[in-house]
């Protein structure tokens, strides 16, 4: 049996692209589903084998409650595609583990403490949502790399959430009421949808290959730009409540010293490399990325 590093599927990077909550769920298991497909028709191996070490990467806006439900439905659609459709037996292969990071798209660089306010929703979405692990972004990051202060702010909302809301203290905490529970199963259902889609496509390689996730994440976030420009969807500072003052608020600045420094670290290991020696890893990466390549494209 060849040996299997366990292997994080991202689809942070679709939201942060414009994906809708549907899009970023849909598109995230129809990879989990090619991965799947791939390694157990390649490798001949049992799902049970491999499925414990796959994790996912979520991101999480600021509308609490469809988030919420959106991993509310993760964990069920993973359960059962990994059951229904690969087979699993064991309960660790049906668990939706997965870590998410609060957006960074939603942050602005106007009104920038707000961001704090967007962060701890997002965060609290995460942790009702059934996360096992959370990254939240500091306000500043709209506009330059955080500051130690906007880092350690970003850590205290966290830790808040954690010690003193007691939203850790129930398994599911918003599982039963009425909204939540419809809108999950809305959520489920038009992610399937777009799954089945793609099956009839012929799956994940075969959709980007026709560019389909591309152009639906492309609409989707002119669709929402263009609601914020007409005023359809509020943003804080941005489209209500503005406010013209001049912004007030400590930026990180790079040591000029330590940049020096870094630019003549790089330019002395240019200088003194082994240049036969890089060549040949620079080649092998390259026939390695081809096979990689030529091996995805046999998937299907």
């Amino acid at each position: 049996m060849p040996k299997w590093h366990p292997i994080s599927i991202s689809g942070y990077h679709f939201r942060e692209a414009g994906a809708t909550a549907v899009q970023e769920l849909a598109f995230t298991l129809a990879d989990a589903i090619e991965y799947t497909n791939w390694v157990i028709n390649r490798w001949k191996m049992n799902v049970d084998d491999f499925a414990p070490g796959l994790s996912f990467f979520f991101a999480a806006t600021t509308n609490l409650f469809e988030e919420v439900a959106k991993f509310r439905a993760a964990r069920r659609l993973y359960a059962r595609i990994m059951r229904e459709r690969f087979g699993a037996r064991k309960a660790e292969s049906m668990r939706l583990k997965f870590h998410v990071q609060t957006s960074g798209a939603t942050l602005t660089a106007q009104q920038p403490e707000v961001n704090i306010i967007r962060t701890t929703i997002q965060a609290l979405a995460a942790v009702l949502g059934g996360a096992q692990s959370l990254h939240v972004n500091a306000y500043d990051e709209a506009l330059a790399l955080p500051t130690e202060k906007s880092v350690k702010l970003a850590l205290r909302v966290q830790q808040v959430i954690a010690y003193e809301s007691g939203v850790v203290d129930s398994i599911d905490p918003l599982g039963g009421s009425y909204y939540i529970e419809w809108l999950t199963d809305t959520i489920e259902e038009e992610t399937m949808k777009i799954i089945d889609y793609i099956d009839r496509l012929g799956g994940m390689t075969k959709a980007v290959e026709i560019g389909y996730p591309q152009r639906a994440i492309a609409e989707s976030a002119y669709q929402y730009q263009r609601m914020i420009e007409e005023g359809k969807i509020a943003v804080i500072g941005v489209n209500m409540f503005r406010e013209e003052e001049e912004l007030h608020i400590e930026l990180h600045k790079v040591d000029p010293v330590s940049r020096e420094r870094s630019i003549r670290r790089v330019r002395e290991i240019r200088e003194n490399r082994d240049r036969e020696a890089w060549e040949r890893a620079l080649n092998e990466l390259r026939r390695a990325a081809d096979r990689m390549m030529r091996m995805c494209s046999r998937i299907y």
